[in-house]
């Protein structure tokens, strides 16, 4: 009897152990996994400052935004031109895009070539690239495919030799048609790249 016992107390803690363990791998198994959430994206802007702030980077480039370097040389503290600052140019013709693509067109690269040709001889003048899209579509998509259709447009300009310390890119999104009529002869000519201009102070 005292040999039982004595085995019985030696056992004791194991059991205890090993009927908790079970209970704490269930436990822990439930528990959510917490990462620590990206903020959510408010602005429309890329390469813009408002009013009063410096920007944490150029972001001049579609090329190298988002990678943390700046791939066109522009101090991070540079203050940024704000798009109420940019006015219509009528020499800069727009360009237009495919349902949901943001792909530049053969007819509408030789627009662009036009307007970079413009561009590279009024080196006097900032650039500004609008996006804009259908009303198809939620605001958060369209915002999206509006900023994709701008950085497109930004790097096929970069290509011709425009400098990208001149151009700064805004997705408008479905915000601005010019159009209203819900048919595609109207939504063809809202899906838009536009371009405004400001003169270098």
């Amino acid at each position: 009897m005292e040999k039982t016992l004595a085995l019985w107390r030696r056992a004791t803690p194991w059991l205890v152990v090993l009927g908790v363990l079970p209970l704490l791998l269930v436990s822990c198994a439930k528990r959510p996994v917490t990462t620590a959430a990206a903020p959510a994206a408010t602005a429309t802007t890329v390469g813009l400052a408002a009013p009063g702030t410096t920007p944490e980077t150029s972001g001049l480039t579609g090329a190298g935004a988002g990678s943390g370097s700046d791939p066109t040389g522009v101090s991070a503290s540079l203050q940024l031109p704000s798009p109420k600052d940019f006015t219509a140019m009528k020499d800069l013709k727009p360009i237009h895009f495919d349902f949901d693509k943001y792909d530049i067109r053969s007819g509408d690269a030789k627009i662009l070539d036009a307007n970079a040709r413009w561009m590279k001889a009024n080196a006097n003048y900032l650039i500004l690239i609008e996006g804009h899209c259908d009303e198809r579509g939620t605001n958060e998509y369209n915002l999206a495919l509006g900023e994709r259709r701008a950085k497109a447009t930004l790097n096929y300009l970069v290509a011709q030799g425009v400098a990208a310390t001149r151009l700064t890119l805004i997705s408008h999104g479905e915000e601005r048609p010019l159009c209203a009529e819900k048919n595609e002869g109207c939504w063809s000519q809202n899906r838009r790249g536009d371009f405004l201009v400001k003169l270098r102070e």
